[in-house]
């Protein structure tokens, strides 16, 4: 099987294809918001490596070709966004301040938690871009001199933890606009968050794809000065 890997192109992406169609089918069966499809499909493929003895590398040179979509894709949310811009022209100031203080939020609370637990400067810098995507994240990381294969993983679990949780944090908070959902949840779990929100309604993916440009420029900038607090 190693060998099959090795050699072959395309196995690695049918691989995660397949896992995530099975992580697929087990969430429309069951319905609970743990059972996530691309955390159930996360687990498989790391099951089936260690089972057949296959290292990530092997594994990775024949999967590269689903990373070429991350940016296409993420573009691609601007679809919906464009669908609802004249409800983004009614109110863009609140819709800016929401946006911003959710960055705000992340950005001190990765500066507050650093400083209680000790964490050196280069590993402060890798999770300042937690937030926002990948593609952006990643590129904010290595300027500031972190991590970004650690960076990368902090926004996987980001991500995959928002779109988890975000009914549970809507009831708690008796959050029931769709603009605020949309927001809430795009600023603080990207593009996991949108998939989310674009599951819920159109109004919620729109603000939630906003979401993704505006904090993703946002952080670019303020994660420039948060730098230089620790």
């Amino acid at each position: 099987m190693h060998e099959f890997f090795a050699e072959s192109a395309t196995a690695g992406v049918v691989l995660s294809f397949l896992a995530y169609y099975v992580g697929l089918q087990i969430n429309k069966r069951f319905k609970l918001a743990i059972l996530n499809p691309l955390l159930i499909a996360m687990a498989l493929v790391i099951v089936f490596l260690l089972a057949f003895d296959i290292d990530y590398e092997t594994y990775n040179s024949s999967a590269r070709y689903l990373s070429y979509l991350l940016t296409p894709a993420t573009v691609s949310l601007a679809i919906p966004m464009y669908q609802k811009l004249e409800l983004l022209k009614k109110e863009p100031a609140a819709i800016f301040c929401g946006i911003l203080s959710g960055v705000l939020t992340s950005l001190l609370s990765i500066l507050i938690l650093s400083a209680l637990f000790g964490l050196s400067h280069e590993q402060y810098v890798t999770l300042l871009p937690k937030s926002i995507t990948t593609a952006i994240g990643m590129g904010v990381s290595e300027e500031l001199g972190g991590m970004a294969v650690i960076t990368t993983a902090s926004i996987i679990i980001t991500g995959i933890f928002g779109n988890i949780a975000a009914d549970a944090l809507w009831k708690l908070f008796h959050i029931t606009e769709p603009i605020a959902k949309g927001i809430s949840i795009g600023t603080a779990a990207h593009a996991f968050g949108t998939a989310k929100a674009l599951e819920i309604g159109e109004t919620e993916g729109a603000m939630s794809s906003l979401s993704i440009v505006v904090s993703g420029l946002c952080t670019v900038v303020l994660a420039n000065i948060f730098a230089g607090f620790m």
